[in-house]
């Protein structure tokens, strides 16, 4: 037969016990919420409902710890060959300077924040990072220093064509974790979220690999 102070321990452990399946049903409540807010409001893949401000080149965006002026676009073109298919990409044209005043550090701008948005319900294509002074792949900016020449590519098929492409341009954010899950509450640069979309006019330019 169970003793009084083991009757009240497992009285206490199944409130315990409760009292925590409470606060995770409520953050899978406020998750499932933040999803249908999502769904409903479409994002950034269609204008309506979209909640980040839409510019015309040339644009400047200052998102997280980077500032970038948008100025062209062109569709380059690869003719088909022989030995290989034919190919097209999409290559944005933009200036790129690091504000990081929080921590001061040089970095490179990384494929997922900057992003072509093809509209349609479509899914988002990442790019390829930055490329600057003579499109050197994944070039690091500089804290403090002027802002560089630099352009970046997304993939897209053979056929694309477009009078007006859409860049979505993302923002990191300067915070920490959750300390109350047992995170680390130290603030850093994470928690990426749509900062503006960019719409530029590409040209049409055709790469058949002959020297300019």
């Amino acid at each position: 037969m169970e003793s009084l102070d083991e009757v009240i321990d497992a009285m206490i452990a199944d409130r315990v016990i409760h009292r925590h399946r409470r606060v995770w049903l409520l953050v899978i409540a406020l998750l499932i919420a933040a999803i249908l807010v999502i769904l409903a409001t479409g994002g950034w893949k269609e204008k309506k409902g979209r909640t980040v401000p839409t510019l015309d080149a040339p644009a400047t965006v200052t998102a997280g710890r980077f500032e970038y002026t948008f100025t062209k676009a062109e569709i380059v073109r690869k003719p088909k060959t022989e030995y290989s298919k034919a190919e097209a990409s999409l290559k944005v044209y933009f200036t790129a300077k690091n504000i990081d005043s929080e921590e001061q550090k040089s970095d490179s701008i990384t494929g997922e924040l900057l992003r072509l948005v093809p509209g349609g319900g479509a899914d988002l294509v990442e790019s390829n990072g930055d490329s600057c002074k003579g499109d050197n792949l994944n070039w690091v900016l500089v804290y403090g220093l002027p802002p560089e020449d630099c352009s970046t590519k997304f993939d897209v098929g053979p056929n694309f064509n477009a009078d007006v492409v859409e860049i979505g341009v993302l923002q990191e954010h300067y915070e920490g974790d959750n300390s109350a899950l047992g995170a680390d509450p130290k603030p850093y640069w994470h928690n990426e979220d749509p900062a503006a979309v960019v719409r530029l006019k590409p040209t049409v330019v055709i790469d058949d690999g002959k020297a300019k």
